[in-house]
């Protein structure tokens, strides 16, 4: 797969790494020139330039891309980057690292695909490690780990019980969840999962359909 990643700082270069060591064909755009440089002398290709303009992610082969991230520290740019992403028929990914109000996270999350939040992630990762996990940085698990957002349907077995409470294959887990229309968050213990609710799930690759029957509403 192409994807056209915007910014290449702390959360872009590892994204853009990760998705090249997985094969996958990465462009990174960014308007910082030593970051160009970085990117560059790591084999990574580059488009210098605003990465919230058109002309420039076009130059980054946006026409063939199949998804566009913005994961720089600006959300103006994310945003910019994920709207012309859009309009060329891409998925979008957009970072934000702050809690918004939630009429401004409607705004953005209503026109884009997914919303990230790198703190969170680090948050659930810090977490299971206070509670006794032994739990690696997930970009460094890449290879082994997929991580995918589900929404719980009606009838799924999955309603109505606490995050902790949901029987995963061994290997997964649950390390956010948002409400219909609202923020994914790392979850408290407590938290109970509704119809509608979305949850996050990081569990290793070949148990992902198996996550995925978990969670399935039950045959009527």
């Amino acid at each position: 797969m192409k994807f056209v990643t915007v910014g290449y700082g702390r959360v872009g270069s590892r994204t853009a790494r990760v998705l090249q060591e997985e094969g996958h064909d990465v462009v990174v755009v960014d308007l910082d020139h030593e970051r160009v440089d970085r990117a560059r002398q790591a084999g990574i290709a580059v488009v210098e330039g605003d990465g919230g303009g058109e002309a420039v992610l076009e130059r980054a082969g946006l026409a063939e891309a199949d998804a566009v991230a913005g994961l720089t520290g600006d959300l103006n740019t994310n945003f910019a980057a994920c709207s012309v992403g859009k309009h060329h028929g891409c998925r979008t990914v957009m970072r934000t690292d702050e809690d918004y109000r939630q009429d401004v996270y409607r705004q953005y999350a209503d026109d884009v695909d997914e919303t990230v939040y790198p703190e969170r992630l680090g948050a659930a990762e810090a977490k299971t490690a206070l509670l006794g996990g032994d739990f690696d940085v997930i970009a460094d698990l890449a290879e082994h780990l997929q991580m995918t957002v589900l929404t719980v349907e009606e009838r799924s077995p999955a309603v109505g019980r606490r995050v902790v409470a949901v029987d995963l294959p061994q290997s997964g887990h649950i390390y956010a969840h948002g409400r219909t229309d609202e923020p994914m968050h790392v979850p408290l213990p407590s938290t109970t999962i509704e119809a509608g609710d979305r949850v996050a799930v990081l569990v290793e690759t070949d148990a992902l359909d198996e996550v995925r029957s978990v969670l399935r509403p039950v045959e009527a």
